[in-house]
Order: structure tokens, then C-alpha cells, then sequence
């Protein structure tokens, strides 16, 4: 089902140069990313407290009109096995109500497990980065590597 949304999304944007917004959704911080306009690259962009929606919305629809963004990836934290938790339900139920608030955009959802631990890895690896430091764009990074995984399958 999911090959079949991306070829949807493939298809509708091929010609154009919109943007692909990722979000790494947390009850706590939403980590927001930016595809460059050919959809190849994704990079960090925002980090954004998770208030409540009526404050949240309003700030995406910004960074959606400013970045001219087409379609938002969130990311969906499955378990394990592959199923879908109570996290997952909640991500759902954020891109339900994101997609109302901004209909103009298409919403689609990408398996994002292991990205924040992949991300954090990154983070130590390649610049060795305090905790205090990760922490303060680790949801960010995460969006970025969601977001890549969904360009990666146009």
C-alpha cells in the first residue's frame, strides 16, 4: 500500500519543483525537514514544540507556504514486528488532522523505525556531539533521515 502512495505522489509532482516536508512526530517535539526542489536531498529544517495543534498547525502551514511545499512524509513509528502501536495511532490521527487543516497538501505516512537510533548514532559518530547537544536536534535529524527514506522510494 505503501509503493502505491509514493507512485501517486511520483506521478503528481514529477514535473513540478515543490518541496517534500518530512515530520518526525512526538508528543513532545515535532522534528521537521525540507526536500530540496528535485526531491533528492532532505535536510533538517525546525524543530517545533508539540503545544497543542491550534498553535502547531499554523506554524507548519507557514513553513508549508514559505518552502512551497507539496506533500508532507510523517513519519510512522511501527513496532517491531511491524504492527502499529499506540504511537503509531497517534501519528495517524496528527496526519488526519494536519491533512484538514492544510487540504492543499498530501499527506503520506513511512515506516520510520530505527531512525531516531540511527540518527543518534550519526550524531555521535560523525561529530561527536554532546547529549545536551543531540537532544537538541536529534528530532530534526530524525525527520531528515524520514524523509530521505521517502524520497529514496520515488
Amino acid at each position: 500500500m505503501q509503493n502505491n502512495i509514493f507512485n501517486t505522489l511520483k506521478q503528481k509532482y514529477f514535473t513540478t519543483e515543490k518541496r517534500f516536508l518530512g515530520i518526525d512526530f512526538g508528543t513532545v517535539n515535532i522534528g521537521v525537514a525540507v526536500s530540496d526542489v528535485g526531491r533528492q536531498i532532505a535536510s533538517p529544517y525546525a524543530m517545533l514544540k508539540n503545544k497543542s495543534y491550534k498553535d502547531l498547525f499554523p506554524e507548519i502551514l507557514q513553513i508549508v507556504k514559505e518552502m512551497d511545499v507539496g506533500a508532507i512524509i510523517i513519519g510512522l513509528p511501527l513496532q517491531m514486528n511491524g504492527e502499529e502501536g499506540e504511537t503509531a495511532s497517534k501519528a495517524r490521527e496528527f496526519g488526519r488532522l494536519l491533512g484538514k487543516a492544510i487540504p492543499f497538501v498530501d499527506i503520506a505516512f513511512i515506516d520510520e523505525r530505527m531512525t531516531s537510533g540511527m540518527s543518534e548514532k550519526m550524531l555521535i559518530r560523525d561529530f561527536d556531539l554532546s547529549r545536551k547537544k543531540r537532544k537538541a536536534i536529534l528530532d530534526k535529524v530524525s525527520a531528515a533521515e524520514i524523509l530521505q527514506r521517502a524520497l529514496d522510494a520515488f
